[in-house]
């Protein structure tokens, strides 16, 4: 019987669970982009589902517990929705920002700005609508989907990677 992560880095582990939840954030991505608009809610969620559980990985590969409450904390974090886990962990417990209040203000900080910011705000958001609509369309969103999905998992990964390398 072999046991798992025996003579593995810690850093190795990491890159492991990495790779291996980017490709079934890819896979999960092409089979409910088949679907188009009709699992679009279900793909957000599986794919929340997999990016935290990466996150969870990576840090026990690190030898930080799973199970440790500030692990959810440290996830909002990486997701860029409060500047440090221990504000994230205080909203967690009701007692800070609330989560919908973070959400708020990241979108209104994107808002705020020039004429200048704001045009091109627009310009980005048509552009992103044309290029991103097919992913919608039932057949079309698969391809779509994987790719989003995948990009989306590695960019929260190379963050926890960093984030739990530290010393």
């Amino acid at each position: 019987m072999r046991v798992a992560g025996v003579g593995h880095s810690p850093k190795k582990l990491a890159r492991i669970a990495y790779r291996k939840h980017v490709r079934l954030a890819r896979l999960e991505g092409a089979a409910l982009g088949l679907g188009g608009i009709f699992t679009a809610a279900p793909d957000v969620v599986a794919l929340i589902w997999i990016q935290s559980r990466m996150v969870f990985y990576v840090a026990a590969a690190y030898g930080h517990d799973p199970r440790d409450p500030i692990r959810p904390a440290e996830l909002l974090t990486l997701q860029g929705l409060y500047d440090t886990p221990e504000e994230a962990r205080r909203a967690l417990d009701g007692v800070g920002k609330l989560m919908a209040q973070a959400l708020a203000e990241k979108a209104l900080a994107a808002r705020h700005g020039d004429r200048l910011h704001r045009r091109l705000v627009k310009y980005i958001a048509k552009r992103m609508a044309r290029r991103y609509a097919g992913r919608y369309i039932p057949l079309v969103g698969a391809p779509m989907g994987a790719w989003q999905n995948s990009a989306a998992t590695k960019q929260i990964g190379k963050a926890a990677l960093r984030y739990y390398a530290r010393p």
